[in-house]
């Protein structure tokens, strides 16, 4: 059979995702990336962590494992991540030398790539040639494979439902998205293109991870509207505004600001992570974040800027990571007063984010919140929407391309089985939908 799949990551766990897809000789790797509660765990319990290697975060499951894939090493033409989170990319730094191939992604994800491979964690420069494919456009692998990016919306720039067209048909890998129809940044979904791929895709490689969410994720111009019923329609007058959302969510950061310009509060963005974002977005004119606010990444500035912010806290709003009650990050600093920037009573802190619901971050979160109360802080929680797909965008989507075979992924075992349930309802048969688990092989005829 000329199309043959391996699981390399992603399908037993959320994260680390990496699938490698074979072609007749050519394997393509989609994308590559991070398992971040156990990279995490890792890079803090190590004292020396400023040449990690990726054999070391192989071992403690922080990365894909390619001896799934050894055999096909030398037939790797390409390595394609599909969009710029950490769990997609994020282990490009560490395993992509391993492969003479370049890394084809969109001029976002580049900039991305491009910094985390210059992070104290990274292990050594990429040799790997960086292209770039704009959203919407196509490149020409080799005479049998021509790779295209499809957009879509998902809760960071320049996401793309990666299509490989070759010989035998059209495979799709979508992995992450959602249907977002009033997106506060940029375009809605390119529906038109994929409905022009209907029965041309042979197999239909797609994340599953709230199969087990009826209806459908609600627009990121909700998200919006909650931001804005609490930032402009509490009385905040006399009191300090902390926001905490993702780093890489660019459109959430430009609903904060635009709020934050409303309140005529200073708006400084603190912390290396939003830094690294912030900056990969502005060097391709996808926004022009810094010329609106502060921008502080280095620990003893933070700590400068904090003290500043102090004294007339009502004046400023102050936007950080640590929504998941990480220890080390500025937010949880400064609930436990290690930073002079102290909360008190009536003072907001906005959670712009979901909570990743593992025991862990749970618990880091329970303590965090905690903190907080005990401050008299009012904590608004939830303030956020999710940027994947529940269960009937999903069944829209494959009803709107109608392929041939489904591999869900993105998951853990239960809700790729719940996936396969949702594909028998809309007439797959068994021998249709393959469930992988990691180092599994699959042909598709």
């Amino acid at each position: 059979m000329p199309i043959e799949v391996c699981a390399v990551g992603g399908f037993n766990e959320v994260g680390r995702n990496c699938t490698a897809v074979k072609i007749d000789e050519d394997v393509i790797i989609l994308d590559m990336g991070l398992h971040m509660e156990n990279y995490v765990k890792y890079t803090e319990e190590e004292e020396d962590i400023h040449d990690i290697t990726g054999k070391q975060l192989t071992e403690v499951s922080a990365v894909p494992d390619l001896a799934h894939i050894e055999e096909w090493k030398h037939q790797v033409r390409a390595i394609i991540p599909s969009h710029a989170h950490l769990d997609h990319v994020g282990a490009i730094p560490f395993l992509a030398n391993k492969f003479d191939a370049p890394i084809i992604a969109t001029p976002y994800t580049i900039e991305v790539i491009k910094a985390l491979s210059k992070d104290k964690h990274g292990h050594g420069k990429l040799k790997n040639k960086l292209i770039r494919i704009n959203p919407n456009s196509t490149f020409q692998l080799n005479d049998k494979i021509t790779v295209e990016f499809i957009h879509v919306t998902h809760s960071t720039p320049q996401t793309a439902i990666v299509a490989l067209h070759t010989q035998y048909g059209t495979i799709l890998y979508a992995n992450d998205f959602k249907l977002d129809n009033t997106p506060v940044l940029g375009n809605k979904p390119n529906y038109k293109r994929l409905k022009q791929l209907r029965e041309k895709v042979v197999l239909l490689i797609m994340e599953c991870l709230y199969v087990d969410r009826p209806g459908k994720m609600p627009s990121e111009a909700v998200a919006r509207q909650l931001l804005k019923e609490v930032m402009l329609e509490t009385k905040t007058e006399g009191k300090a505004i902390v926001v905490t959302t993702f780093s890489s969510h660019i459109a959430r950061l430009k609903s904060i600001i635009d709020f934050g310009k409303k309140l005529n509060r200073k708006i400084v963005f603190l912390g290396r992570s939003l830094n690294k974002y912030v900056t990969a977005a502005e060097s391709i004119n996808l926004v022009n974040f810094t010329k609106q606010i502060g921008m502080v990444y280095y620990g003893q500035r933070a700590r400068k800027m904090l003290t500043t912010c102090a004294k007339q806290k009502d004046k400023y709003l102050l936007v950080m990571t640590g929504h998941q009650g990480e220890p080390k990050a500025t937010l949880s600093r400064i609930a436990n007063d290690d930073y002079h920037f102290p909360l008190t009573n009536g003072d907001f802190v906005i959670f712009s984010a979901l909570t990743i619901p593992t025991p862990p971050t749970i618990a880091n979160r329970k303590v965090l919140e905690t903190r907080l109360q005990d401050k008299g802080v009012r904590i608004f929680t939830d303030i956020h929407v999710s940027g994947h797909s529940a269960r009937e965008d999903l069944r829209d989507f494959i009803l709107m391309v109608q392929p041939k075979h489904i591999i869900p992924t993105h998951a853990e075992p239960g809700r790729l089985a719940l996936f396969a349930e949702l594909a028998h309802q809309l007439g797959y048969e068994q021998e249709k939908v393959h469930l992988l688990f990691n180092g599994q092989k699959v042909k598709v005829d």
